[in-house]
């Protein structure tokens, strides 16, 4: 049996200073401390790209482009008027045929989630010829969804809501019951919002109410971002009294 005084001494004092430290470290401690660095890094970084992302953002997407001022108001006789509104505004038609469908898309992607904004409103106009009993049914169906009070099915001659439409300056047809598919966000100063550098339509100046990705997808958006806009615009107007 060997014991340590057949230990060569050279074997022992060959040992640096350097390596029995080393051995007398754990290991593990290296794990820590380059986990220790990542960190700070995360956290020194983080701050950074978050600002570049956000400070990106407000410059693209601060406030939805104006497509079209000055969109006719709706007669002085009626309760119901788009200035000093943000309003949803859609072209029902003479058939409503989209009793079953659209409508209630629209209450349930857009109407719903923002009901709650005083100056937020949804305004349908509908021609005088409407079957006003089935037209009832409808909005039955919506009050026991959701309340409705925001919501206003305006009753016009359909020239006026020919004028209204063509008013609007967009590429679409009014279909042949005198209504339309699309539907529009009109700012408080009437002017007709959307965007112009969408990935599908280049300007796009209404959003298609029978398409369901399209309501929550791009016009959920939409809205989002000019309440916002009103939302900041308040806000800054209540610091500077």
């Amino acid at each position: 049996m060997q014991t340590f005084c057949d230990v060569p001494l050279h074997s022992v004092s060959e040992r640096s200073p350097d390596a029995v430290h080393k051995n007398l470290i754990d290991p593990n401690l290296d794990d820590l401390a380059m986990k220790k660095y990542f960190v700070l890094g995360v956290l020194f970084i983080l701050p950074i790209v978050a600002y570049l992302f956000f400070a990106s953002g407000i410059h693209n997407f601060a406030k939805l482009p104006i497509l079209k001022e000055d969109v006719p108001e709706l007669q002085a006789a009626s309760a119901v008027q788009l200035q000093n509104k943000i309003t949803v505004l859609g072209f029902l038609g003479n058939t409503i045929e989209r009793e079953g469908g659209d409508l209630f898309n629209l209450n349930q992607k857009i109407f719903k989630p923002f009901r709650e904004f005083d100056d937020f409103q949804f305004v349908y106009l509908v021609p005088q010829t409407i079957d006003a009993t089935e037209l009832d049914r409808v909005k039955t169906e919506l009050a026991r969804l959701t309340d409705i009070s925001n919501w206003h099915f305006v009753s016009l001659p359909q020239e006026t809501i020919t004028a209204i439409f063509k008013g609007l300056n967009t590429p679409y047809d009014l279909m042949a019951d005198g209504g339309s598919k699309y539907i529009f966000i009109v700012d408080k100063d009437r002017n007709l919002r959307g965007r112009d550098d969408d990935e599908d339509e280049g300007v796009l100046y209404g959003y298609d109410s029978s398409d369901i990705a399209e309501l929550s997808n791009k016009m959920k958006d939409d809205v989002k971002i000019i309440l916002a806009e009103y939302r900041l615009a308040l806000k800054k107007n209540n610091a500077d009294r």
